[in-house]
């Protein structure tokens, strides 16, 4: 088995779960929100922000007793079943995936609305984005942690500058709201997934110096912060621009905080723009880095072929997966489809909370519980086809895993007759 060496301090992490969470979701998530919900999109937060809260409990006390990678995967074996422990994989492999082509994507709308381009190149260039990050991955965790640092900062600077200067912009009549439960859920929904970076964290167990003090330090440290600027984010986004034109500007162009600075009496807009795109390498860079943990602990496994117990083979498969999801062109869908499968992820992840003894646990049970019913209850508020969808996605899995199992027991030994 190949080890992972621990060199990621608290630091670190808190910028590795920062570079996951501060991309995708502010500058293309909210503007998809918006356009189910308006100005209600400032509740959804807030509700997503509180289910992610559950959560981050649940995967905190979870990584730091048993800090390896894998995150949900290995804990749904351990505390579960095999059955849940592959669920969970699975549907970790299926949601960042599509989170991570959604990043590529939305990078590159950014990049072509900036530099004037037809809208023709977004699929070749979004697939040599993937290239150039799957290669950083190769080089060592070292090496992306300092990118992601460097990522960090500027998107924090971009969205500071942002809000400052959209503050005095905010019309009231933006923010009147008026809408039906079932959009408010559906766009909490569609938030949640914003929130959910902070599983990186967990999936670098390996890689973490103190992980049973740094992890949990990390990742309640990495959602306080990315709560407090979604939610001024927001507010200054749909109170400047207006929800109808915000959801407009992300179907049309895929870059509406730009659009929306635009309007400011400080012309930012270049720089909100070049803070989009390093928002977005960095959700990319550490969504490979997680997702190619999960790939080796289901290689070791056995639940994924035995070659992707190799981190290089890892780290090259999971950028092939999502340069062909990436393939689809649509932010929209892999957005959509990704807030399905993630919370069917975080419900695994709250079930194996609920299973922890007394002294493993950190936190209270009724967490978890609370973690556990508004994940299922958020997952079935997506639109039935992206839900069914997500189902027949776990059924293939399912069922790849059933085949996998019953080979391995047919090859097992019998013993002496």
């Amino acid at each position: 088995m190949q080890p992972l060496t621990r060199e990621i301090g608290t630091l670190g992490a808190t910028m590795m779960g920062l570079g996951s969470i501060v991309g995708t979701g502010v500058f293309v998530g909210i503007g998809i929100a918006a356009g189910v919900a308006g100005p209600a999109v400032v509740i959804a937060i807030a509700l997503a922000a509180a289910v992610a809260t559950c959560n981050a409990l649940s995967s905190a006390q979870l990584a730091a007793n048993h800090p390896v990678s894998g995150g949900t995967y290995e804990y749904g074996y351990r505390w579960l079943n095999p059955t849940l422990g592959f669920s969970a994989g699975w549907m970790f492999l299926c949601a960042k995936s599509a989170s991570a082509a959604t990043a590529a994507l939305g990078f590159t709308g950014y990049l072509l609305n900036m530099t004037g381009q037809e809208s023709g190149w977004l699929v070749p260039v979004a697939i040599s984005v993937v290239v150039v990050l799957t290669a950083i991955v190769l080089a060592g965790v070292r090496l992306s942690n300092q990118v992601n640092i460097v990522i960090v900062s500027i998107t924090l600077f971009a969205l500071a500058s942002f809000v400052a200067v959209g503050s005095g912009q905010i019309s009231t009549a933006n923010l009147a709201m008026d809408f039906e439960p079932a959009s408010l859920m559906n766009a909490t929904a569609l938030m949640f997934v914003a929130f959910t970076g902070y599983g990186r964290i967990a999936t670098l167990g390996e890689e973490v110096v103190e992980p049973r003090r740094t992890i949990p330090r990390a990742i309640i440290t990495t959602l306080v912060v990315s709560m407090v600027l979604y939610l001024a984010v927001a507010v200054v986004a749909i109170g400047s621009l207006g929800a109808p034109a915000l959801a407009a500007a992300t179907n049309q162009q895929a870059a509406p905080l730009e659009i929306a600075a635009r309007s400011f009496p400080l012309r930012i807009h270049s720089l909100i723009a070049i803070g989009a795109m390093t928002a977005m390498l960095g959700v990319l860079l550490n969504l490979i880095l997680g997702l190619s943990r999960v790939v080796l602990a289901m290689g070791r496994r056995g639940d994924l072929p035995q070659s992707t117990s190799n981190l290089r083979i890892a780290v090259i498969v999971v950028g092939l997966v999502i340069g062909s999801l990436v393939a689809i062109g649509s932010i929209k869908t892999t957005w959509s489809f990704s807030a399905f499968t993630v919370l069917i992820y975080y419900a695994v992840t709250n079930l194996a909370a609920i299973q922890l003894a007394d002294d493993e646990r950190l936190y209270r049970r009724w967490w978890a519980w609370a973690g556990l019913i508004a994940c299922l209850a958020l997952g079935f508020a997506i639109e039935p086809s992206v839900w069914a969808t997500g189902l027949g996605v776990l059924a293939v899995g399912l069922v790849w895993h059933w085949i996998r199992q019953s080979k391995h027991r047919t090859q097992r030994p019998t013993g002496p007759a």
